[in-house]
């Protein structure tokens, strides 16, 4: 049974799930795409699978979108969280263009238009990048003819206006008065449920990002050498298989191990040792910090 949905951008979304078989295609009309899910059906009945759509189908940046997701999926290397996201805004954006009015005027604009909606330089920067890598792949992959080139000159009028650029890097670190105030803070928060002071001192020891610390479980714990395996950590140049072995050290006034023991009462040793969403831990620091 296919599914169509309709999405932000009045556009309509043909998801076709049949006999294991997960084909999906994006339309401005809903008749384009009931008859659209109709045929695929068909055709994976006659154990034919439409892997290479006809260029001439692949009409908007949304129907570009849809087509790079599916040649992720097929290969077996599903596109990641922070990627989906970045797409998605793309689509709801960008997504019911025609490919041949993606020029350089009309993506200056889109990139004005961000960055009054408060996109940062870096943000843009990523949205670009994104969307040079969408054209490069539907003209080298599937032969749809797509200006990737629009795409740069449109960055670098973008960069000389100063909206496309590298983020703000953070120059300093918390001082141990800081520290010292937000860790009592959470320590007379009776009804915080996050252990708030434990994992910030845990962070300090660790230098581990909040979602690794809110990800790894006992059974990554190495008791013996004091060793704590992080899987898959993030690499610009390795997504899987990136699992590094973190000390658990005491050198920086905030004893790691020690934390490990605390929060080890409170777990049993079973599951994750700080079993919270990372996103909840953001929230509770930035609250503190501005309190």
């Amino acid at each position: 049974m296919a599914a169509i949905v309709k999405l932000p951008s009045g556009s309509w979304r043909a998801q076709v799930r049949r006999k294991g078989k997960y084909v999906t295609a994006t339309f401005l009309r809903r008749k384009d795409a009931d008859e659209w899910a109709l045929a695929t059906e068909r055709n994976i009945d006659r154990g034919v699978m439409p892997n290479s759509p006809d260029p001439k189908s692949v009409r908007t940046l949304a129907s570009i979108i849809d087509l790079h997701i599916r040649d992720h999926k097929e290969v077996g290397k599903p596109i990641r969280r922070s990627k989906t996201n970045v797409l998605e805004a793309l689509r709801i954006s960008l997504g019911d263009t025609r490919i041949h009015d993606l020029k350089r005027s009309r993506l200056i604009e889109f990139g004005k238009t961000r960055a009054k909606e408060s996109a940062g330089p870096a943000t843009l920067s990523i949205d670009f990048s994104f969307l040079g890598t969408l054209l490069t792949h539907a003209a080298a992959v599937h032969g749809i003819e797509v200006f990737p080139e629009e795409v740069k000159l449109a960055r670098v009028a973008l960069s000389r206006l100063g909206l496309v650029g590298k983020g703000i890097e953070r120059d300093r670190r918390p001082s141990q008065d800081e520290l010292t105030k937000l860790i009592t803070y959470f320590n007379y928060k009776p009804r915080q449920l996050i252990p708030m002071a434990r994992i910030i001192r845990f962070a300090v020891a660790t230098a581990m990002r909040q979602e690794e610390i809110c990800k790894f479980e006992w059974t990554d714990l190495d008791i013996q050498k004091r060793l704590v395996t992080v899987r898959d950590r993030k690499d610009p140049r390795r997504k899987d298989g990136n699992n590094q072995r973190v000390p658990m050290l005491n050198l920086t006034g905030y004893d790691a191990w020690e934390v490990l023991l605390e929060q080890r009462i409170v777990t049993g040793g079973i599951g994750r040792v700080f079993p919270h969403h990372h996103k909840s831990v953001g929230h509770a620091f930035r609250r503190a910090c501005k309190d």
